[in-house]
């Protein structure tokens, strides 16, 4: 079958099966199948395919019919404007993560921690900044900043070994890996040091309460433990925040991705911190808390 009419039947059966944005999924699919960009799927509309190629593509449909996450099923996501690896032993990477990153950016350059040599992309000969990614998953955080942050050192932290083998991919990927350190642990157990200018995470932070407004195809295909906190979604946090206390420099900060639901929880447990601070994403809805710890 041409590539325009194999496209046309993947769109009527996504839509059929309540499969959201299905002309999206339908080309995303496409194009890993074949090993292409949008720009080829248009250009090339007469393209036939071979049998196997027909085969893979209506493999790959049934999966996404049936809830995979299709970055499950290509093993890719984007994130600032980083194409990472993922697997289902990973949170997949989301936009709204990248307040996390514009955050501590933020506060790096207010704080006069971004000297002009990271702007021309050289390492100054010592490092000044030390980052724990907390819960690190598929590495996103780690890495971005890793970019943003070039005389940074970046510890990536997580209790998953799957996960870490997943970031560090990710950061071999990029030609990162020389600037990023991996520890499994869970939270920040053993890092009680004071030793972080900055804690940084994107933890686990629903309620099983609400477990009922969670997307079906996240519930049931995405790491259970990277979602759910417990029956509040706080207990998570309720434990990292005194890690934080712990393993950061005075005046260092803890960023952390939150939910709206559990904003006012959240500035409770920070009660004796500095400079506590809830920014709200594109929606104006609550996406990341900041504090400092006190000098």
């Amino acid at each position: 079958m041409q590539l325009r009419n194999v496209l046309h039947a993947a769109i009527e059966r996504l839509t059929s099966e309540n499969v959201p944005s299905p002309r999206m999924n339908a080309e995303l699919l496409l194009m890993f199948t074949l090993g292409c960009d949008r720009a080829y799927l248009h250009a090339h509309p007469e393209r036939v395919l071979s049998g196997d190629e027909q085969a893979r593509y209506t493999e790959a449909q049934a999966e996404r019919s049936r809830g995979v996450p299709a970055q499950y099923i290509t093993g890719h996501q984007e994130f600032w404007g980083m194409d990472l690896i993922v697997s289902s032993a990973v949170l997949i990477p989301r936009p709204e993560t990248e307040h996390v990153i514009e955050a501590v950016l933020e506060v790096a350059k207010a704080g006069g921690q971004t000297p002009p040599q990271a702007d021309r992309g050289e390492c100054p000969p010592h490092t000044s900044l030390r980052i724990a990614d907390v819960g690190t998953g598929s590495g996103c955080i780690a890495l971005a900043l890793a970019r943003e942050l070039p005389f940074a050192e970046i510890v990536a932290i997580d209790n998953s070994e799957a996960a870490l083998e997943i970031a560090r991919a990710n950061a071999a990927r990029h030609q990162l890996e020389s600037r990023l350190r991996f520890r499994r642990s869970d939270l920040l157990a053993g890092f009680a040091d004071a030793s972080f200018d900055f804690a940084v995470s994107n933890p686990p932070y629903v309620g099983e309460s609400e477990e009922d407004q969670v997307q079906l195809e996240v519930r049931k295909f995405e790491p259970r433990n990277a979602v759910f906190a417990g029956p509040k979604g706080t207990e998570v946090i309720e434990r990292l925040v005194p890690q934080a206390h712990a393993a950061l420099k005075p005046g260092g900060w803890l960023v952390m991705e939150i939910s709206g639901t559990i904003a006012e929880d959240v500035k409770a447990l920070l009660g004796g911190w500095n400079e506590v601070q809830v920014l709200p994403d594109l929606q104006s809805i609550p996406r990341v808390v900041k504090a400092r710890k006190p000098q």
